[in-house]
């Protein structure tokens, strides 16, 4: 049996007295689209953050493709793709500057013309990075995060904010992925948008604050991840 693409176990993250993750569980397998759910506050971003290798844990396991997100390098960078909460590039530079930039950071990397022409952004090439719609600039993110072919993709609230149009978009770039075999985690609000993507989704619950007196705000919990699955498409 193969190892999980992403595994997390026990993982805590406190924010001087706020305490973002307590106890957070979960695995992906390969090819999978695995979406985590909960309300603001409960830790999406955080838990989505340490796998990235951007935040420390304070205690916990954490592991991408095997590898440690803090302490692999640049063999942990190639493996992965992101797409985070909020993305914003300077101004004046232009969408074909920005992916060949990205492109630029990685050994191996996908063709940046092709990129563009499958996020329908090749007639935008020239254009600066403000001159874009919210639409337009959620799949240059999206096209950026591809650019060195990943085996993971991180996607944190990807249509968070877009009209439903761009939001149906965004989902059909998901199942691509899916039918590419990527590993993808998502974080969501909308059920609906799990349902139609994910695999299997786990549910991190934010705990009143009277539940435990050491902790001003969250305490996280994992659970549901190996009982439901979307229906089938």
């Amino acid at each position: 049996m193969t190892e999980p693409v992403i595994q997390v176990q026990g993982l805590f993250k406190n924010y001087g007295t706020v305490a973002a993750l307590r106890g957070v569980d979960f695995s992906v397998e390969q090819g999978e689209v695995f979406g985590l759910l909960g309300p603001n506050g409960a830790g999406k971003t955080t838990t989505v953050e340490i796998l990235e290798g951007m935040r420390t844990p304070d205690r916990g396991l954490a592991r991408v493709c095997g590898l440690n997100p803090e302490k692999s390098g640049n063999r942990f960078k190639e493996m992965i793709g992101a797409v985070l909460q909020s993305t914003s590039l300077p101004d004046k530079i232009r969408v074909k500057e920005a992916i060949e930039l990205f492109a630029k950071f990685y050994s191996a990397r996908a063709n940046t013309d092709d990129l563009l022409k499958r996020f329908q952004l090749d007639e935008k090439r020239d254009a600066f990075y403000s001159q874009l719609s919210g639409g337009q600039k959620q799949r240059l993110a999206l096209a950026m995060a591809l650019v060195n072919n990943p085996q993971v993709i991180f996607l944190d609230e990807p249509t968070a904010g877009l009209d439903p149009q761009v939001r149906r978009e965004i989902y059909d770039i998901i199942e691509e992925l899916k039918s590419e075999k990527k590993t993808v985690l998502l974080t969501t609000h909308y059920i609906e948008e799990a349902e139609r993507l994910c695999d299997r989704v786990a549910i991190i619950r934010l705990w009143p604050r009277n539940q435990n007196r050491n902790t001003s705000r969250a305490e996280a919990h994992l659970g549901w991840h190996n009982a439901h699955r979307s229906s089938p498409r």
